[in-house]
């Protein structure tokens, strides 16, 4: 199967560049305390920058269904500061020594510095929704913290016993990764109009796209390199994480072929038994059947802001469906 080359995100970005640059220094400010360690840490995190993904998933949507407004960069702020503080309790939780190819928070001062700094930038972003009575965004990002926290959990649950299924698997990225995609477009839209239509128009699509972008992150554990998305691959199954690609190859292969790559994980990965793995995911259209999947995704998501008024902001969200689908890190 040939994939397609999806646009930069840079060229994604086009259309809201210039408040992506205001959130930039809006987030460095939000960040300021009187404790120098709280400063020398925000700055280590700020200097980072990462691909901003949630915060131009918000300027997108809200300029597809208006003009961005003051309210738009309190929801950003609100999304990433929430973003960023689940990113360092999970490199904590993880044991991860990296970030993006960079040292992680606690690999650099400790564990307990960084869960503490994590909790910081969470009150941070509680207090800007409150300072501003966004009430309905603090909703929409605490429905989000739920599932997100309850999908950590049932993966958690679901590596110990090995069981999982396609509907499982589903319901894990649909709670961890899809949850948030959800809010940011729905805050995006919901900062500019008062439509329930579009606002529940640009939820759905932003959840059906995190279903994308997780898939294919999930791919890119099989197929990509360290070097290009700042971690080592078949990492989900080192932890025993059983994820798409590995479920759709043991659901084509033969059930004692199936059975044989779920004892491996079981007995613990070494390096002869991933090249197995990875073989046998190969063998048994494991990432065709994955990127296919994803693409069902993808057509819904299209269809859902299909609709909308043709735009630079409508384009753009056009193509992050794409990009989501055939990134490379």
């Amino acid at each position: 199967m040939s994939e397609k080359v999806p646009l930069s995100l840079d060229k994604i970005r086009k259309p809201v560049e210039t408040e992506l640059e205001n959130f930039e220094k809006l987030f460095r400010q939000t960040l300021r305390s009187s404790v120098p360690l709280v400063n020398l840490i925000a700055r280590y995190i700020t200097r980072q920058r990462g691909k901003r993904v949630r915060p131009l998933l918000i300027f997108l949507s809200a300029k597809l269904c208006g003009a961005i407004t003051q309210r738009t960069f309190n929801g950003a702020l609100l999304v990433e500061l929430l973003h960023t503080a689940t990113l360092i309790h999970d490199d904590v939780v993880d044991n991860a020594d990296t970030r993006r190819g960079v040292a992680s928070i606690n690999a650099i001062w400790n564990n307990k510095i960084a869960v503490i700094m994590g909790d910081f930038l969470l009150s941070r972003g509680l207090l800007t929704a409150l300072e501003h009575g966004d009430i309905d965004f603090l909703k929409s990002t605490s429905h989000a913290a739920r599932r997100m926290t309850e999908g950590e959990l049932l993966q958690l649950q679901k590596s110990r016993q090995l069981n999982i299924t396609e509907e499982t698997y589903i319901e894990i990225i649909r709670s961890k990764t899809a949850a948030l995609f959800a809010s940011c477009t729905e805050i995006g839209a919901a900062s500019v109009t008062k439509n329930p239509t579009l606002i529940e128009r640009l939820r759905l699509y932003g959840e059906k796209t995190g279903m994308v972008f997780q898939i294919r992150d999930d791919i890119l554990d099989y197929t990509g390199s360290r070097s290009s998305i700042g971690k080592p691959t078949v990492s989900d199954i080192r932890d025993k994480k059983i994820t798409l690609p590995l479920l759709l190859a043991m659901k084509n292969a033969s059930p004692s072929d199936a059975k044989h790559a779920l004892s491996i994980i079981k007995k613990g990965i070494q390096s002869k038994s991933i090249q197995w793995l990875l073989q046998f995911i190969n063998e048994h259209r494991g990432i065709e059947s994955s990127i296919e999947y994803a693409e069902a995704f993808a057509q819904e998501a299209l269809a859902l802001i299909a609709p909308f008024d043709n735009s630079d902001a409508k384009e753009s969200l056009q193509e992050f469906v794409t990009f989501s689908l055939y990134r490379k890190k």
